[in-house]
C-alpha cells in the first residue's frame, strides 16, 4: 500500500528521531569510554531505549495512517498503543540495568577519568536531543499525532536526566580539586565524592521507572477505550445543549472514547415523533457540524429517535 502525503511527512520524523538516537548513543557511549562514569553508562542505556523507541514510532505511524478498510473499520490509530506499551516496558527493563549496575558500583567506586571532556561530549548529545524533542513536541500537538509527541517528551526526559547527571559529575570534578571532605575517603582510596556517581544513577533509574508507569498506564488507557478529557467531554455537551431547550428535543446515551490521534462518540437524539426524516436529518448534520468545528480528528454516530416513544429512552 502506497503512503500518503501525511504518512511520508510523519515518517520523515520518525527517521529524524532514529538519528538523533543514533548520534546521542555514539557520543554518550564516548563520554562513558572517557571518564568510567556509572551515571553516563545510565544515560547512554537510555539513549539505546530512545533508538528502538524510534524505530517502533517509525513503524507505528505507517500502519496507524493506513484509511480504514474492510477488516479495520475504525482505522489503525490503536496501533500506537503497541508502540507505547513496548517503550514502556523497556524503559523499565533500562531502569532495572542501570540500578543494578549503579548498586555494584557504589559499593565499588573508582576514580572518574576526564570528567570535563566527558562532560563537553555529554552536553553537545543532550543539544540533540533537546532540539529533536521540541521539533518532535511540536509537530505532534499540530498533527495530532500522540505518537510523535510521547516520543518527544520521552527526549525530554532524557534531556533533564542528562542535566541531573552532569551536575553530579560537576561537582565531583570541582570537589576533586579540593582536599577529601568524607570521612572514609582515605579507607576507599578516593576523595570520597566519586559516590556521588552511583547515587545519581540510581536516582535517574528511579526517574526512568516513574516514566515507564505512566506510559504503561496510558497505554492500558487507550486500549480500554478510555473516555475523553472532561474538557472534551464538556465542549461536546455544550453542543448538545443548545439544542434540547426547547422544541422537544433531547439527548441521552453520550458515549466517547479515543484512540491514537482519533476521538470516537456516539450519541442518541430523541425528536418529536412527527418530524419528517428530512428534519431530523438536518438537525443531526447541524449538531455533528458544529461538533466537528471544536475537534480535527473525530467520528460521530448519531442515532435519531421518538421522543414520546418509551423504548427511546431505555439504551
Amino acid at each position: 500500500m502506497a503512503m500518503s502525503d501525511q504518512q511520508q511527512s510523519l515518517a520523515r520524523y520518525g527517521w529524524l528521531s532514529i538519528a538523533a538516537a543514533v548520534s546521542t548513543i555514539a557520543l554518550k557511549s564516548y563520554a562513558y569510554w572517557l571518564t568510567g562514569s556509572v551515571g553516563l553508562l545510565s544515560d547512554a542505556l537510555e539513549s539505546l531505549i530512545n533508538l528502538v523507541a524510534a524505530i517502533i514510532m517509525l513503524v507505528v505511524l505507517t500502519i496507524s495512517a493506513r484509511p480504514p478498510d474492510d477488516t479495520h473499520a475504525y482505522g489503525h490509530e490503536k496501533v500506537e498503543y503497541f508502540s507505547s506499551g513496548a517503550e514502556g516496558i523497556m524503559i523499565l527493563l533500562a531502569a532495572f540495568s542501570i540500578g543494578y549496575a549503579a548498586w555494584e558500583r557504589l559499593w565499588n567506586p573508582v576514580v572518574l577519568q576526564q570528567l570535563d571532556l566527558g562532560i563537553a561530549v555529554s552536553v553537545f548529545a543532550s543539544l540533540i536531543n533537546l532540539a529533536v524533542a521540541r521539533i518532535l513536541i511540536g509537530v505532534g500537538q499540530r498533527r495530532q499525532s500522540i505518537t510523535l509527541e510521547a516520543d518527544g517528551k520521552h527526549l525530554m526526559t532524557d534531556v533533564w536526566t542528562t542535566v541531573g547527571i552532569l551536575v553530579g559529575i560537576a561537582i565531583i570534578s570541582v570537589a576533586n580539586r579540593f582536599e577529601p571532605s568524607l570521612a572514609f575517603a582515605k579507607e576507599l582510596g578516593l576523595n570520597g565524592w566519586e559516590i556521588l556517581d552511583p547515587i545519581i544513577a540510581i536516582g535517574v533509574a528511579l526517574h526512568i521507572v516513574w516514566a515507564g508507569l505512566q506510559l504503561i498506564r496510558r497505554t492500558v488507557a487507550g486500549l480500554l477505550d478510555a473516555a475523553l478529557s472532561p474538557e472534551e467531554i464538556a465542549e461536546i455537551v455544550a453542543v448538545l445543549e443548545e439544542y434540547v431547550a426547547g422544541d422537544g428535543i433531547a439527548y441521552h446515551a453520550l458515549r466517547t472514547r479515543y484512540a491514537g490521534a482519533r476521538r470516537f462518540m456516539s450519541v442518541h437524539v430523541l425528536v418529536p415523533g412527527g418530524w419528517t426524516v428530512q428534519q431530523g436529518h438536518d438537525l443531526l448534520e447541524t449538531i455533528e457540524g458544529k461538533i466537528k468545528d471544536k475537534f480535527d480528528n473525530i467520528d460521530i454516530d448519531t442515532h435519531l429517535e421518538p421522543i414520546e416513544d418509551v423504548a427511546s429512552w431505555e439504551h
